[in-house]
Protein backbone atom coordinates (compact mmCIF):
# COMPACT_ATOMS: atom_id res chain seq x y z
CA UNK A 1 0.00 0.00 0.00
CA UNK A 2 1.79 3.53 -0.93
CA UNK A 3 2.30 5.33 1.88
CA UNK A 4 0.67 9.00 2.47
CA UNK A 5 1.77 11.91 1.03
CA UNK A 6 1.52 15.51 0.43
CA UNK A 7 0.23 15.96 -3.00
CA UNK A 8 0.68 19.97 -4.51
CA UNK A 9 1.18 21.81 -7.58
CA UNK A 10 4.36 22.93 -6.81
CA UNK A 11 7.24 23.11 -3.92
CA UNK A 12 9.45 25.34 -3.42
CA UNK A 13 12.57 25.20 -1.48
CA UNK A 14 16.04 26.98 -1.06
CA UNK A 15 19.46 27.28 1.36
CA UNK A 16 19.65 23.82 1.52
CA UNK A 17 23.87 24.23 1.82
CA UNK A 18 24.44 20.90 1.18
CA UNK A 19 28.01 20.41 1.88
CA UNK A 20 28.13 21.89 5.56
CA UNK A 21 27.60 20.33 8.86
CA UNK A 22 24.54 22.49 9.72
CA UNK A 23 22.41 21.58 6.80
CA UNK A 24 19.30 19.64 8.03
CA UNK A 25 19.83 16.94 5.39
CA UNK A 26 17.43 14.25 7.42
CA UNK A 27 14.73 16.31 7.38
CA UNK A 28 14.89 18.33 3.67
CA UNK A 29 14.83 14.89 2.72
CA UNK A 30 11.46 13.42 4.74
CA UNK A 31 9.90 16.76 2.97
CA UNK A 32 10.92 16.02 -0.25
CA UNK A 33 10.32 11.71 0.04
CA UNK A 34 6.69 12.89 1.25
CA UNK A 35 5.92 15.39 -1.27
CA UNK A 36 4.65 15.05 -4.62
CA UNK A 37 5.11 18.08 -6.84
CA UNK A 38 4.29 18.92 -10.73
CA UNK A 39 7.28 21.56 -9.96
CA UNK A 40 9.90 21.52 -7.54
CA UNK A 41 11.33 24.96 -7.42
CA UNK A 42 15.24 25.26 -5.59
CA UNK A 43 15.62 28.51 -4.97
CA UNK A 44 19.33 28.94 -4.58
CA UNK A 45 22.02 27.91 -2.50
CA UNK A 46 21.42 24.46 -2.33
CA UNK A 47 24.86 23.13 -3.03
CA UNK A 48 27.00 25.04 -0.94
CA UNK A 49 30.32 25.55 -3.22
CA UNK A 50 32.02 28.03 -0.57
CA UNK A 51 32.60 25.23 1.53
CA UNK A 52 32.88 22.34 -0.70
CA UNK A 53 36.28 25.00 -1.56
CA UNK A 54 37.86 24.65 2.18
CA UNK A 55 36.46 20.85 3.04
CA UNK A 56 35.33 17.45 1.86
CA UNK A 57 32.66 17.20 3.93
CA UNK A 58 29.73 15.39 1.95
CA UNK A 59 27.69 12.60 3.71
CA UNK A 60 25.32 9.74 2.09
CA UNK A 61 22.46 11.90 3.34
CA UNK A 62 23.63 14.60 1.03
CA UNK A 63 23.91 12.20 -2.15
CA UNK A 64 20.31 10.59 -1.01
CA UNK A 65 18.86 14.52 -1.49
CA UNK A 66 20.47 14.40 -4.92
CA UNK A 67 19.32 11.06 -5.79
CA UNK A 68 15.55 12.13 -4.30
CA UNK A 69 15.80 15.08 -6.61
CA UNK A 70 16.98 13.06 -9.98
CA UNK A 71 14.31 10.30 -9.47
CA UNK A 72 11.35 13.06 -9.16
CA UNK A 73 12.56 14.04 -12.62
CA UNK A 74 12.66 10.44 -14.13
CA UNK A 75 10.06 8.71 -12.49
CA UNK A 76 7.52 11.47 -11.42
CA UNK A 77 8.47 13.29 -14.15
CA UNK A 78 8.78 16.48 -12.07
CA UNK A 79 10.24 19.71 -13.98
CA UNK A 80 12.61 21.06 -11.38
CA UNK A 81 13.63 24.65 -11.91
CA UNK A 82 17.35 25.12 -10.00
CA UNK A 83 18.43 28.77 -9.38
CA UNK A 84 21.45 30.24 -9.03
CA UNK A 85 22.56 31.29 -5.55
CA UNK A 86 25.72 32.82 -3.85
CA UNK A 87 27.16 29.97 -2.07
CA UNK A 88 26.46 28.15 -5.34
CA UNK A 89 28.01 30.65 -7.98
CA UNK A 90 29.55 28.70 -9.64
CA UNK A 91 26.78 28.02 -12.23
CA UNK A 92 26.86 32.01 -13.50
CA UNK A 93 29.59 31.01 -15.47
CA UNK A 94 26.80 28.42 -17.52
CA UNK A 95 23.24 29.93 -17.00
CA UNK A 96 20.88 29.51 -18.57
CA UNK A 97 21.33 25.30 -19.13
CA UNK A 98 18.13 23.03 -20.28
CA UNK A 99 18.09 19.31 -19.59
CA UNK A 100 14.98 17.95 -20.30
CA UNK A 101 12.79 18.76 -17.38
CA UNK A 102 15.58 20.34 -15.66
CA UNK A 103 16.60 24.03 -15.86
CA UNK A 104 18.98 26.08 -14.19
CA UNK A 105 18.65 29.50 -14.60
CA UNK A 106 19.05 33.10 -13.16
CA UNK A 107 15.72 34.09 -12.13
CA UNK A 108 11.91 32.51 -13.49
CA UNK A 109 8.57 33.96 -13.79
CA UNK A 110 6.10 31.17 -12.07
CA UNK A 111 2.37 31.11 -13.05
CA UNK A 112 0.55 29.87 -10.51
CA UNK A 113 -2.81 28.20 -10.83
CA UNK A 114 -4.83 31.32 -10.84
CA UNK A 115 -2.77 32.70 -13.43
CA UNK A 116 -1.11 35.37 -11.05
CA UNK A 117 3.31 35.60 -11.99
CA UNK A 118 5.76 35.23 -9.78
CA UNK A 119 8.96 36.31 -9.99
CA UNK A 120 11.53 34.23 -8.55
CA UNK A 121 15.05 34.52 -7.92
CA UNK A 122 17.02 33.92 -5.14
CA UNK A 123 17.42 37.22 -4.21
CA UNK A 124 21.29 37.93 -3.38
CA UNK A 125 21.33 40.71 -6.20
CA UNK A 126 19.87 42.96 -3.44
CA UNK A 127 22.64 42.18 -0.88
CA UNK A 128 25.58 45.07 -1.67
CA UNK A 129 28.22 42.98 0.62
CA UNK A 130 27.71 39.67 -0.93
CA UNK A 131 27.95 41.66 -4.45
CA UNK A 132 30.19 44.05 -4.07
CA UNK A 133 32.65 43.42 -1.29
CA UNK A 134 33.24 39.21 -1.60
CA UNK A 135 36.09 39.36 1.41
CA UNK A 136 33.58 40.79 3.61
CA UNK A 137 30.60 38.17 2.20
CA UNK A 138 33.32 35.17 2.94
CA UNK A 139 34.03 36.89 6.27
CA UNK A 140 30.37 36.94 7.48
CA UNK A 141 30.45 33.62 6.51
CA UNK A 142 33.22 32.42 9.01
CA UNK A 143 30.85 34.27 11.62
CA UNK A 144 27.86 32.29 10.47
CA UNK A 145 29.46 29.22 10.74
CA UNK A 146 31.24 30.08 13.82
CA UNK A 147 28.14 31.05 15.77
CA UNK A 148 26.76 27.74 13.84
CA UNK A 149 28.87 25.43 15.34
CA UNK A 150 28.75 27.57 19.04
CA UNK A 151 24.73 26.32 18.24
CA UNK A 152 25.62 22.63 17.96
CA UNK A 153 27.35 22.21 21.00
CA UNK A 154 24.92 24.34 23.29
CA UNK A 155 21.83 22.14 21.56
CA UNK A 156 23.90 19.08 22.78
CA UNK A 157 23.53 20.26 26.33
CA UNK A 158 20.11 20.78 25.73
CA UNK A 159 19.33 17.69 24.71
CA UNK A 160 21.37 16.54 27.55
CA UNK A 161 18.95 18.13 29.67
CA UNK A 162 15.98 17.16 28.08
CA UNK A 163 15.29 20.62 26.35
CA UNK A 164 14.14 21.34 23.02
CA UNK A 165 16.36 22.78 20.49
CA UNK A 166 16.55 26.72 20.23
CA UNK A 167 18.32 28.51 17.07
CA UNK A 168 21.38 30.43 18.58
CA UNK A 169 21.66 32.33 15.28
CA UNK A 170 18.01 33.38 14.92
CA UNK A 171 17.60 34.66 18.63
CA UNK A 172 20.76 37.22 17.92
CA UNK A 173 19.56 37.95 14.26
CA UNK A 174 15.79 38.61 15.81
CA UNK A 175 17.58 41.37 18.20
CA UNK A 176 20.06 42.82 16.46
CA UNK A 177 18.50 46.24 14.70
CA UNK A 178 21.37 45.85 11.67
CA UNK A 179 19.96 42.52 11.06
CA UNK A 180 16.74 43.67 11.10
CA UNK A 181 17.12 46.84 8.75
CA UNK A 182 18.62 44.66 6.03
CA UNK A 183 15.50 42.27 5.89
CA UNK A 184 12.93 44.62 5.65
CA UNK A 185 15.35 46.77 3.01
CA UNK A 186 15.68 43.74 1.57
CA UNK A 187 12.22 42.76 1.29
CA UNK A 188 11.15 46.32 -0.30
CA UNK A 189 13.52 46.09 -2.96
CA UNK A 190 12.84 42.94 -4.23
CA UNK A 191 8.59 43.74 -3.98
CA UNK A 192 10.11 46.29 -6.16
CA UNK A 193 11.41 44.14 -8.85
CA UNK A 194 8.51 42.20 -8.82
CA UNK A 195 6.40 44.97 -9.97
CA UNK A 196 8.84 46.33 -12.73
CA UNK A 197 8.68 42.46 -14.24
CA UNK A 198 4.91 42.87 -14.04
CA UNK A 199 4.37 40.09 -11.60
CA UNK A 200 1.67 40.29 -8.28
CA UNK A 201 4.02 38.43 -6.74
CA UNK A 202 7.54 37.00 -5.46
CA UNK A 203 9.42 33.91 -4.16
CA UNK A 204 13.10 34.16 -3.15
CA UNK A 205 15.63 32.73 -0.28
CA UNK A 206 18.73 34.05 0.87
CA UNK A 207 17.68 36.07 4.20
CA UNK A 208 17.20 32.58 5.84
CA UNK A 209 13.92 34.22 7.21
CA UNK A 210 10.27 32.13 5.72
CA UNK A 211 7.71 34.75 4.92
CA UNK A 212 4.11 34.67 3.65
CA UNK A 213 2.31 38.09 3.11
CA UNK A 214 1.56 41.00 1.57
CA UNK A 215 3.90 44.03 0.83
CA UNK A 216 1.35 46.24 -0.70
CA UNK A 217 0.28 44.69 -3.75
CA UNK A 218 2.70 41.85 -4.14
CA UNK A 219 2.58 39.05 -2.60
CA UNK A 220 6.16 38.30 -0.52
CA UNK A 221 7.08 34.63 -0.26
CA UNK A 222 10.04 33.54 1.03
CA UNK A 223 10.70 29.55 1.60
CA UNK A 224 13.41 29.63 4.51
CA UNK A 225 16.32 27.70 4.98
CA UNK A 226 17.17 23.86 5.56
CA UNK A 227 19.59 24.81 8.04
CA UNK A 228 17.84 26.81 10.81
CA UNK A 229 14.20 27.51 10.23
CA UNK A 230 13.51 23.89 7.70
CA UNK A 231 10.96 25.83 5.67
CA UNK A 232 9.46 25.43 2.39
CA UNK A 233 6.71 27.08 0.55
CA UNK A 234 4.09 24.95 -1.25
CA UNK A 235 1.62 25.56 -4.21
CA UNK A 236 -1.91 24.16 -3.79
CA UNK A 237 -3.89 22.99 -6.95
CA UNK A 238 -6.02 25.65 -6.69
CA UNK A 239 -3.42 28.40 -6.82
CA UNK A 240 -3.30 29.02 -2.67
CA UNK A 241 0.16 29.48 -1.20
CA UNK A 242 1.21 28.01 2.06
CA UNK A 243 4.22 27.90 3.85
CA UNK A 244 5.17 24.46 5.52
CA UNK A 245 7.29 24.71 8.63
CA UNK A 246 9.01 20.97 9.12
CA UNK A 247 7.67 21.33 12.51
CA UNK A 248 4.29 20.56 11.74
CA UNK A 249 4.98 18.40 8.68
CA UNK A 250 6.36 15.97 10.42
CA UNK A 251 3.13 15.86 13.10
CA UNK A 252 1.47 14.63 9.86
CA UNK A 253 4.47 12.78 8.06
CA UNK A 254 6.41 11.28 11.15
CA UNK A 255 10.43 11.33 10.89
CA UNK A 256 11.17 7.76 10.42
CA UNK A 257 14.23 6.56 12.70
CA UNK A 258 17.57 6.37 10.85
CA UNK A 259 17.97 2.72 10.73
CA UNK A 260 14.25 2.17 8.55
CA UNK A 261 15.85 4.90 6.51
CA UNK A 262 18.99 3.36 5.62
CA UNK A 263 16.53 0.42 5.05
CA UNK A 264 14.78 1.87 2.67
CA UNK A 265 17.31 3.20 1.21
CA UNK A 266 15.87 2.54 -2.65
CA UNK A 267 13.22 5.38 -1.97
CA UNK A 268 10.73 3.28 -3.17
CA UNK A 269 7.90 5.99 -2.49
CA UNK A 270 9.18 8.12 -5.25
CA UNK A 271 9.46 5.30 -7.62
CA UNK A 272 5.97 3.97 -6.98
CA UNK A 273 4.39 5.67 -10.34
CA UNK A 274 4.19 8.07 -12.76
CA UNK A 275 3.62 12.05 -12.30
CA UNK A 276 1.73 13.18 -9.10
CA UNK A 277 -2.33 14.28 -9.51
CA UNK A 278 -4.29 16.69 -8.16
CA UNK A 279 -6.71 15.65 -5.31
CA UNK A 280 -9.88 14.81 -7.38
CA UNK A 281 -7.79 12.38 -9.47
Amino acid sequence: MEKRTLKVRTAIISDVHLGTHDCKAREVNHFLKYTRCDKLILNGDIIDGWRLKQSSYWPKSHTRFIRLVLKKLEKRNTEVIYLRGNHDDVLSKFLPMAFENLHLVEDHVHEAANGKRYLVLHGDVFDTVTKNFVFLAYLGDWGYRALMRLNRLYNRWRTWRGKDYYSLSKAVKARVKRAVSHVSHFEEHISELAKSRDCTGVMCGHIHTAADRMMGDIHYLNSGDWVESLTAIVEHFDGRFELIDFAAFRQDYPLEDENTESADNQDTLDLADGPSASPAA
